[in-house]
């Protein structure tokens, strides 16, 4: 494979293989926005670098060496033990908020920058990856035969092929001392367990969502936020488990986003327990748009029943009057009535006859196989028995026979 004039999927035609502007490469998740590239020498106020692993994985370095770095260029990175080989996802001054944003421990935890990958490196790349598959299932495999109750849900080489990173789901806590010798002995490479949630392996794994896009985890999401049933109910959303669930087989993290709209909005809906008097009779609560700001109202308490939707504002107005001891003629606002439904002929405009086509060429195939069925049988009978030499059919010499004997 030749690697010296290799170039990626592109989002916006730019050469080096990410677009500093736009949403980046398509094949890298969790890509951040660099809105100061087009700012002179912003790749000069500082040496951090974002570089980007396989899925969501990252790490920042220092480009000691002063190489002369842009997005989408791979790298080959300090390791322990090794080297790792990785995406340039972001430099220059934006750098240092996503370091503040990972909350890392300890300014040792940033490392150098060795070169720019060789197509040596990038073979010895290639290699460890293509041994990822088979190793995730075959350490699934061990960690059955150990007992261990625990999910493998991703593996993943370091560049030069030395180390191996297991992502495992677990419910408790799981002593994988015994495992990790096993897997060394099987795979010859040294082990780190790392334990993740299930948001993380979706957002490691990707997929699409019952929305039809790409899953938030595994293209911006970062930082995850614990999602109740509570989110579902101030939005009026039935409580059903299985669309409520998302690929991680958790509440899905778009419950949240428009959570405090609606709990914004909620606050104008009158109360579901205030009933509406008016000269034509009571009206109670039935349903809510919170968003458009639309109160549904019926004359029967627990069924929907003449039903008239009105605005919040006009609800209110007559809350007030009922407590002032006045009724309103209808819940509708003064000089306005009730719109009457109108007929909708849905045949209209619309060519009906296609339906008798349908119909003769249905008479036609039975009329055409009733007249096959016919044929066959007058075929059968008028088909002439086999005969022997003194003119008997062969039924009737058997008859003969038989008697005889």
């Amino acid at each position: 494979m030749d690697y010296k004039n290799m170039k990626f999927k592109l989002a916006n035609g730019c050469d080096r293989g990410l677009c500093r502007r736009s949403c980046g490469r398509q094949d890298r998740p969790l890509n951040t926005y660099d809105w100061l590239a087009d700012v002179p020498g912003n790749n000069l106020t500082t040496d951090l670098v974002e570089v980007q692993f396989k899925n969501t994985r990252k790490g920042y370095y220092h480009n000691v060496n002063g190489l002369d770095l842009k997005k989408g260029d791979i790298v080959a990175v300090e390791a322990s033990p090794g080297h790792d080989i990785g995406v340039v996802t972001l430099t220059g001054s934006l750098v240092k908020l996503q370091i503040k944003k990972a909350n890392l421990k300890s300014p040792d935890e940033i490392r150098r920058i060795y070169r720019i990958a060789k197509p040596v490196d990038m073979q010895k790349y290639e290699e460890a990856k293509a041994r990822e598959d088979d190793t995730m299932i075959q350490s699934r495999k061990i960690a059955k035969d150990l007992g261990l109750q625990m999910k493998i849900g991703d593996v993943e080489y370091q560049g030069d092929g030395n180390k191996a990173i297991f992502y495992y789901i677990a419910d408790e806590r799981v002593d994988f001392r015994q495992l990790i010798k096993v897997l060394a002995d099987a795979f010859h490479v040294r082990i780190e367990m790392k334990q993740i949630g299930a948001r993380q392996e979706a957002g490691r794994i990707g997929g699409t969502g019952p929305c039809g896009r790409e899953l938030c985890c595994a293209t911006w999401m970062k930082n995850f936020v614990s999602v109740s049933t509570n989110a579902a109910r101030i939005q009026d959303i039935s409580l059903n488990p299985q669309k409520l669930a998302g690929m991680c087989a958790k509440l899905k993290c778009c419950l949240n986003y428009e959570a405090d709209d609606y709990v914004e909005s909620s606050r104008k809906i009158p109360s579901r327990e205030i009933i509406l008097q008016t000269v034509d009779g009571d009206y109670y609560f039935f349903k809510a748009d919170i968003l458009a700001g639309l109160v549904t109202y019926s004359t029967d308490k627990n069924l929907g029943a003449n039903l008239e939707t009105i605005t919040t504002h006009r609800a209110k107005e007559i809350i007030e009057m009922n407590k002032r001891g006045e009724k309103p003629a209808s819940l509708l606002s003064e000089g306005r009535q009730k719109e009457k439904a109108r007929p909708v002929d849905l045949l209209a405009g619309a060519d009906i006859s296609r339906f008798d086509q349908t119909k003769k060429r249905k008479r036609r195939r039975q009329q055409g196989s009733e007249q096959e069925a016919t044929r066959g049988g007058s075929q059968n009978r008028n088909r002439r028995k086999p005969m022997d030499k003194e003119g008997r059919s062969t039924e009737r010499r058997r008859s003969e026979e038989t008697m005889n004997q």
